[in-house]
């Protein structure tokens, strides 16, 4: 049996992340028209919103965490949706800088509105998969999600230095 272009890479188009990469692009783009366009918001600023309406009462810190994005841009995207009147602070005791996050009426109706329509993408994108086809799918995604969090924790590479406007230094 040949070996697969996975198990093989010969080229960028046979690596699983630039394939991934590519497919986030294309389906992903749908969703970033949807959040712009009709409801005047980011991507960045549509997962802070979905991932409240599953976690109401998030910290930012455990929110950044959730969504996998790094302090400084989870509270600018917070202030923004505070400021776009979709998302709440609530002061934990007397600490003014821990505050507690929640959607706000208009938040909890552009989740209601959004929603269904990042659902009916992502059906469109399963169509044609049988319910054994998407059970592997999941089991797929559960072990890479796995094998990658390892190699995160493990990972000893030096950082970029981005405040310098440049790449990592010589």
């Amino acid at each position: 049996m040949p070996s697969s272009r996975l198990a093989q890479p010969q080229a960028i188009d046979d690596l699983l992340l630039y394939r991934l990469h590519r497919l986030l692009s294309a389906a992903g783009s749908v969703v970033i028209r949807l959040c712009e366009g009709r409801f005047g918001i980011t991507r960045r600023e549509w997962r802070i919103i979905a991932l409240l309406a599953a976690h109401e009462g998030l910290l930012s810190s455990e929110l950044a965490d959730r969504a996998q994005l790094d302090r400084a841009r989870t509270s600018r995207a917070v202030t923004s949706l505070v400021a776009k009147k979709l998302l709440r602070r609530e002061t934990v005791g007397a600490d003014r800088r821990q505050a507690r996050l929640g959607l706000t009426d208009d938040g909890r109706a552009l989740y209601a509105a959004l929603f269904p329509l990042v659902c009916e993408l992502h059906h469109e994108l399963m169509a044609g998969w049988n319910a054994a086809d998407v059970r592997r799918l999941d089991a797929f995604l559960e072990s890479l999600q796995s094998q990658a969090d390892l190699l995160l924790g493990q990972a000893q590479l030096p950082k970029a230095d981005r405040r310098a406007g440049r790449g990592r230094r010589a």
